[in-house]
């Protein structure tokens, strides 16, 4: 049986004083309850409050040993992309090589205004660092070729390039996936949209020369049932009226219900080409949830 793993979005600011629980202590439960990973968003300027995701994940990493430290997703192209690659090279160095760099270029013009980056540069921008960042976090000689003057910069200490998974379900974040991405990370849908994008990625891929990257999805989630647990129908309209989706296209996305449901459901990811799940929860309890993502985890890997 194919491996698989299950990571989970840490709490956010709002969350973390509802449940009266900080960074450290979500991340180490995390781990205690046996899930891969613990991952962070990258926001600068959304209209709500948000931490910094490079500072938050080295919270995560220095209170736990073993998890996965992922970015859900970092945006390198709203920094100097000298600067991304020093952030990345320090969470590697912190974490003990536990990274994995899920990687985008969305939020909208207002967050691109904020970094004084052009809105219509992101892509390009975003192709440029993830063609620059081996280089640099190798501690090689580099040309920073969308700077003034084209400078070359040589960081210091070196350190491992950590998995890239590049997010989104477009077109263009599958093509990006394939020539310059270790795996492929769409958040919110369906295991037939994972096994459609899974064959575009394997074909593109090939074109370059390139192994098929891992497939990661980003979920949500609310397990269990009771008071203060969103209904299916909830989350639904939650991801329906965030992203502009056909509530019918979105309904049967969430996890909910036992875990042995939701263990079925990833499941269907898995035979579709996934190897990952970053998952989002939902609900009053945070710790509660997390023990019953973990016993879900168990479940698939029986």
């Amino acid at each position: 049986m194919k491996t698989f793993e299950i990571g989970v979005i840490l709490p956010g600011i709002s969350k973390q004083q509802e449940n009266g629980i900080d960074l450290r202590e979500a991340a180490r439960h995390a781990e205690d309850a046996g899930l891969d990973g613990v991952w962070h968003g990258d926001h600068l300027a959304i209209g709500g409050p948000t931490l910094d995701a490079p500072i938050a994940l080295a919270t995560a990493a220095a209170a736990t040993s073993t998890i996965r430290i992922g970015a859900s997703v970092f945006i390198p192209a709203i920094r100097p992309v000298v600067w991304a690659a020093k952030q990345i090279a320090t969470l590697q160095y912190v974490s003990g090589n536990r990274l994995v760099l899920g990687v985008g270029s969305g939020g909208g013009p207002e967050q691109w205004a904020a970094a004084g980056v052009t809105y219509r540069e992101r892509g390009s921008r975003t192709d440029t660092a993830l063609e620059l960042l081996p280089k640099l976090l190798a501690g090689e000689e580099t040309h920073l070729r969308d700077e003034p003057g084209q400078p070359a910069v040589t960081l210091a200490p070196a350190a491992y390039m950590p998995p890239v998974w590049v997010g989104n379900a477009s077109e263009a974040a599958i093509r990006r996936a394939a020539r310059l991405g270790d795996g492929w990370f769409p958040s919110l849908i369906s295991p037939r949209e994972v096994a459609e994008g899974q064959a575009r990625l394997a074909e593109l891929a090939a074109s370059h020369g390139r192994p098929l990257p891992v497939i990661a999805i980003g979920g949500s989630a609310a397990l269990g049932t009771g008071p203060g647990i969103p209904s299916r129908a909830q989350l639904a309209a939650g991801i329906s009226g965030a992203y502009g989706r056909p509530i019918d296209e979105v309904m049967e996305i969430p996890l909910t219900g036992r875990p042995d449901e939701a263990a079925e459901k990833l499941n269907a990811y898995r035979e579709s080409g996934a190897s990952h799940a970053v998952i989002g929860i939902s609900g009053d309890d945070w710790r509660a949830q997390v023990d019953l993502l973990a016993e879900a985890r168990d479940l698939m890997l029986r």
